[in-house]
């Protein structure tokens, strides 16, 4: 994929005007409230993400995170007792990460730094780490396969990499083809990215299959060990945003176990575990 820094540009100003789950608290911004509500509000609505990231199993261990935003996984890594490298391309993001990191006294056992993820090695010293470890971010870098070539250089043989990336055959990716593309699927790329979050207008978001992401783990010398398939967001979002969680008709009707049987297979996340191949370079 071509590279410009404008487009590099244009993802980084995006995410400074409202940096991810940065509404998720009416509480007073920056304080000990604020980030405990963001945080339980994050993994209400999205529990699956303790269990991908595992963090009591980092305990000890180097962990380099790529795309940190405002910093509820960092914290969550540092708090188990991992050491944490924490890269986004958002000042603001990282800004209130830094904060927040400090408002729970962890500051000694996690580094931030200000960094385009596709010249990692270019901010961030290569050496290795023991997880790499990047939530929903190379799906929005105009070249995610320059990012996992980066992420390879930090892990030595057997290292772990967890990425989440957004998955094409999702309810959520059909849903906004039906709601604002009006079932434009020839426009679906377009379409699925200027309402892949929630301020509109993404620079850029890519979508992938099982298939794809394996493929280009593969490429650059990674095997993959897990692939999961999570996240139906159930809610209706003028309530949400009003932090009410009230079900859309048809979701609250819905049995649970038929909800996550949709889930495991047309969610919105798609988790892979993989590690670094013996013998690459």
């Amino acid at each position: 994929m071509p590279v410009s820094d404008s487009a590099i540009e244009r993802v980084r100003e995006f995410w400074n005007r409202r940096p991810c789950n940065v509404r998720h608290s009416k509480k007073p911004a920056g304080t000990k409230e604020y980030f405990d509500e963001v945080e339980h509000r994050k993994y209400f609505v999205e529990p699956h993400i303790p269990g991908f990231a595992d963090f009591q199993r980092w305990k000890g261990k180097r962990v380099l995170e790529i795309g940190c935003g405002i910093g509820t996984d960092t914290v969550n890594f540092a708090r188990h007792g991992a050491w944490i490298t924490a890269v986004d391309l958002s000042e603001k993001s990282l800004e209130i990460a830094s904060k927040r990191a400090a408002v729970y006294g962890l500051e000694d056992r996690i580094r931030f730094f200000h960094a385009d993820a596709e010249e990692l090695s270019r901010f961030v010293t290569v050496e290795p780490y023991d997880l790499v470890y990047s939530f929903g971010v190379i799906h929005h870098t105009p070249g995610p396969e320059r990012v996992v070539r980066q992420i390879r250089s930090y892990l030595p043989p057997g290292g772990t990499v967890k990425i989440m990336v957004y998955h094409r055959f999702s309810w959520k990716a059909l849903w906004i083809l039906l709601v604002y593309g009006r079932g434009q699927f020839w426009k679906a790329g377009e379409i699925i990215a200027r309402y892949s979050e929630a301020q509109e207008g993404s620079p850029v978001t890519y979508t992938y299959t099982p298939l794809e992401i394996g493929r280009l783990l593969k490429e650059h010398g990674f095997r993959v060990v897990e692939t999961r398939v999570e996240h139906i967001f159930p809610y209706r979002i003028p309530d949400y945003t009003q932090h009410r969680y009230v079900k859309v008709w048809y979701f609250r009707w819905m049995p649970q176990r038929f909800f996550r049987y949709l889930e495991k297979r047309l969610g919105w996340h798609l988790c892979v575990t993989a590690v670094r191949e013996e013998g690459e370079s």
